[in-house]
């Protein structure tokens, strides 16, 4: 397993992030709340966590949802991965929505996200008049089978 070092600025009372096994590419990241936050079916909410991280270049922080909280209660991350580049250095906000049919409270320090650490590849985007022949072509949505 790869492993980097990874500043993190930890508000007073935020939880740091936690790998709950061996074998866990995610971290479970808190809510950092003052007060509960209840998320309405349908809606969604912005949630803190009290965490500021400075990230290598050439790596993100991926948010994703926890999988126990989507299929319990229909809660997932909105902009599911989220993408946190290594040049931010603001707080890590989570942004939740309720999928499920009935109100959804969050407490300060629930685990409501993880959070995997990824490299990243940029492109140089050659413009070019054509590409190359596939079998597939220009078929997507569902052209390969259902």
């Amino acid at each position: 397993m790869n492993k980097i070092d990874l500043k993190c600025i930890v508000s007073e009372g935020a939880e740091v992030p936690v790998y709950k096994t061996d074998g866990a590419a995610g971290a479970d990241i808190c809510a950092f709340l003052k007060s509960d936050v209840v998320i309405l079916p349908g809606k969604f909410a912005m949630i803190p966590t009290g965490l500021y991280f400075e990230i290598p270049q050439g790596y993100e922080i991926q948010v994703r949802p926890r999988s126990g909280l989507a299929a319990k209660n229909g809660i997932t991350v909105l902009n599911t991965p989220g993408t946190i580049d290594s040049d931010y250095r603001g707080e890590l906000r989570v942004i939740l929505i309720n999928l499920g049919e009935t109100d959804f409270v969050i407490k300060n320090k629930d685990r409501i996200a993880q959070i995997i650490i990824a490299s990243v590849t940029q492109a140089d985007f050659v413009i070019s008049n054509e590409l190359s022949k596939t079998e597939r072509g220009e078929g997507g949505f569902g052209s390969t089978g259902v």
